[in-house]
């Protein structure tokens, strides 16, 4: 007797939050050293806005580079705004460009140093 399969269900709705943000900005890699942005320790600080009529949010994010004339800087920001305008509930992205603090590797997750051999 044959089980029947069982039918996809539809993926989990996220909502809309700093943490799902973050998740999302994972899926960014920085392309001269080949560790995601928020590994990376590039993301300040993400705020989401009450959400509009539509239930659609504005996501303001606070990023950085690994230094001021990073080659990188223009495709790391159109990714970011990317990853996160295909998120369930974001109407749009705004990223700002900060370098205050100056970013430094202390800024790195474990896994990132362990990733770029940094102990």
């Amino acid at each position: 007797m044959d089980t029947p399969t069982p039918s996809p269900q539809p993926a989990a709705s996220v909502a809309l939050s700093e943490d799902a943000v973050r998740e999302a900005l994972k899926q960014v890699v920085d392309p001269e050293l080949f560790v995601n942005i928020i590994d990376l320790g590039l993301v300040y600080n993400v705020d989401i806005e009450a959400p509009d009529a539509d239930g659609k949010s504005l996501v303001k994010i606070d990023m950085t580079m690994t230094s001021p004339a990073c080659p990188a800087g223009p495709q790391l920001i159109a990714n970011s705004k990317q990853a996160v305008g295909r998120m369930e509930g974001v109407r749009d992205v705004e990223v700002k460009l900060v370098m205050v603090p100056p970013w430094t590797p202390d800024r790195m997750t474990e896994e990132a140093r362990d990733q770029l051999g940094i102990f």
